[in-house]
C-alpha cells in the first residue's frame, strides 16, 4: 500500500526491524524513553485507568484513493494520502477543564527548531487560549532525554519573535526558564498533570 504526504511526496516507511537488529545488543535502554509519542501514549492510558484524566490522541486524517474490492472480507487499500492535520496531537478534558496539546521533539542539543510547528497549529491554540482552555506543548530534546512543558503563551512570543525577523528557534536556556522539566517516570511515564495541577491550582480544589 503506497501513503502519499499532502504534498503528493510518497511516503517512504523506516525500516526500524533492520536498525534495530544492526544495534550493539549490550546497550541498556532500561532509563531511557521511548518515542515521545509512545511514552505519552502510555501516559494517557494510565491517567485513563486510573480516573485521573481522559487524553486521547487525534487520530491523523487519511483519503484513500485506491482500494482492490474484490469482496468486503479482502479489501486490500492500495494508495492513500496523509491529510494536512489542522489542529494539535492530543486533546481531551481533566477536572473540568479542556486540554489541547501538541508534543514535539528534536535532536538538537542547544536549541528547539521553530519550524517545528505550523501557523494553523499556533492560531488553533490561541483559540483554545482565548476559550480559557489549558493549551501547551511538550517538548523533547532526544539526545539528552529533557523533556519540558511549555505554555503556549510562552510559545506564543517565541513565535511572534520570528515573525518580527528574530531567531528561528528557542535557546534551551529559554525553555528552561520558561517552562517546566517533567522526569521520566515508570507511572505515569510524563506526568504533565502534575504540571498542570501546579499551574492552575486545580488539585487544590478536589
Amino acid at each position: 500500500m503506497e501513503f502519499h504526504y499532502p504534498n503528493g511526496k510518497k511516503y517512504i516507511k523506516m525500516e526500524t526491524a533492520k536498525k534495530k537488529a544492526s544495534l550493539p545488543k549490550n546497550i541498556s535502554y532500561s532509563n531511557r524513553g521511548m518515542t515521545l509519542e509512545a511514552d505519552l501514549n502510555e501516559t494517557n492510558l494510565y491517567y485513563l485507568e486510573q480516573g485521573i484524566a481522559v487524553i486521547h490522541k487525534k487520530p491523523t486524517p487519511v483519503q484513500i484513493v485506491q482500494v482492490d474490492y474484490k469482496s468486503r472480507s479482502t479489501a486490500v487499500i492500495r494508495e492513500a494520502y496523509f491529510k494536512q492535520p489542522s489542529t494539535t496531537d492530543y486533546n481531551g478534558v481533566y477536572q473540568g477543564r479542556y486540554i489541547d496539546f501538541e508534543a514535539k521533539e528534536t535532536q538538537n542539543t542547544t536549541s528547539f527548531p521553530l519550524q517545528n510547528f505550523h501557523a494553523h497549529q499556533i492560531n488553533h491554540m490561541k483559540k483554545i487560549v482565548d476559550q480559557n482552555g489549558i493549551s501547551f506543548v511538550i517538548l523533547r530534546f532526544a539526545k539528552s532525554e529533557d523533556i519540558f512543558l511549555l505554555e503556549s503563551k510562552y510559545l506564543f512570543k517565541f513565535w511572534d519573535r520570528m515573525i518580527s525577523g528574530g531567531r528561528k528557534s528557542i535557546k534551551k536556556e529559554e525553555i528552561e526558564v520558561s517552562g517546566h522539566k517533567i522526569s521520566l517516570g515508570i507511572q505515569p511515564r510524563i506526568d504533565y498533570i502534575n504540571i498542570i495541577n501546579q499551574l492552575y491550582r486545580i488539585g487544590e480544589s478536589n
